[in-house]
């Protein structure tokens, strides 16, 4: 299985936008970003697609956007595979520290991966983020259908209207629940496998969350909107 990711990895040099996602261009939010930088903690790291140590997080150094890199992230189904590995989730616990009277929030978030599907298969992949203690909760889902064998590529984008403010002059930490899933379908996975991956060639692959920024009121608000 691992030859097939790398060998199908190299052969696809671009990134396939293949996934029915409403894909569209990164909204111009960042002109007010914070020149202070921001700095990002993982508290907990917790799944079946993110054994300890396979997943990183780094801050971008204009502060427009942080990535989380992963390692060890693939669900399979067929030949070679465990029962449970149809599905596999990690969840991220993140303590964001933000330069002192700005506020941000999650405006648009890319996926990256490989998947081999063989015909009959599908393979999901879906993610929620929000922050400690607040109700709302951003969300996306989107789906593949093989066959198919190349690298995937899918955007969720967040509205103006629509995004999720951390509070003012508060420590919330930042959650990240991602969850890849393959189905074997009609394929024959007595004899075949299928696979979706959040990985590539070089064993890392960057799923990068780009922030909304403004300033926050004197009073602790978040300064109305952006």
């Amino acid at each position: 299985m691992s030859g097939a990711l790398v060998a199908g990895g190299a052969i696809a040099a671009l990134f396939a936008s293949s996934f029915s996602s409403n894909v569209v261009a990164t909204p111009p939010y960042f002109e007010d970003a914070p020149t202070d930088r921001m700095v990002i903690e993982v508290l907990t790291v917790n799944g079946s697609g993110c054994p300890l140590g396979t997943a990183a997080v780094a801050v971008a150094p204009d502060n427009t956007a942080f990535t989380v890199t992963y390692s060890d992230y693939i669900a399979s189904v067929g030949v070679g595979s465990k029962p449970m590995d149809f599905r596999k989730n990690c969840q991220l616990n993140l303590a964001v520290r933000v330069p002192q009277g700005f506020t941000y929030a999650i405006a648009s978030v890319n996926y990256r991966g490989y998947a081999y599907l063989e015909k009959g298969a599908t393979a999901t992949q879906k993610a929620q983020y929000f922050f400690q203690g607040q109700a709302e909760t951003r969300s996306g889902t989107h789906q593949l259908a093989g066959p198919y064998d190349e690298n995937w590529q899918s955007t969720d984008e967040v509205p103006v209207g629509s995004l999720a403010w951390a509070p003012c002059g508060e420590l919330r930490n930042f959650n990240i629940n991602t969850e890849l899933r393959v189905s074997g379908g009609s394929s024959n996975t007595a004899e075949t496998t299928s696979f979706i991956a959040m990985d590539s060639t070089d064993g890392s692959v960057n799923t990068t969350y780009q922030l909304a920024w403004k300033e926050c009121d004197e009073d602790g608000g978040d300064g109305g909107e952006a």
